[in-house]
């Protein structure tokens, strides 16, 4: 019973966080500029901050709708697809640091060992910082995949 109450508090937590982020993605792009703070960065393309702003307000949203009634499954699926979105475009954006980690610049046509690391210091986008605290939802799917009084 405690279990539960502890893990809507933090979908509910991490929903009005992601949904905040997605937000701020928004707007953000609607200003048509980007924001840079010591570890969010919020880029204002139209892509990655539209369209990936929208992604994540529905992750968060789907956060938030799911967890009304947390044990049912069709509840508990809303908190596993928002979590689903938070990591395609974690993935999308740590494939696009790693694929501007490769070319040099003008140094040449590959990247220097040191400018290669220094490509993944932060600040990181809202996704990727959401990336850890999603995670958590897999120890859910195991919890409700093993436990025989759910079947």
């Amino acid at each position: 019973m405690a279990d539960k109450q502890i893990a809507k508090i933090y979908f509910a937590v991490l929903g009005i966080v992601t949904s905040a982020f997605g937000l701020a993605d928004l707007l953000v792009t609607a200003g048509a500029g980007s924001l840079s703070h010591s570890l969010l960065e919020i880029p204002g393309d139209m892509f990655r901050g539209g369209w990936g702003g929208f992604v994540v307000l529905t992750a968060g949203l789907l956060y938030l709708s799911g967890i009304r009634n947390f044990e049912e499954i069709h509840q508990f699926s809303k908190i596993v697809m928002g979590s689903v979105l938070v990591w395609v475009m974690a993935g999308c954006d740590i494939f696009a640091m790693f694929a501007e980690s490769i070319p040099g610049g003008d140094a040449g046509w590959f990247n220097t060992f040191s400018g290669f690391i220094e490509t993944y210091a932060p600040p990181y986008t809202p996704a990727v910082l959401l990336l850890p605290f999603s995670l958590v939802v897999i120890y859910y799917i195991k919890q409700k995949t093993y436990n025989p009084e759910e079947m």
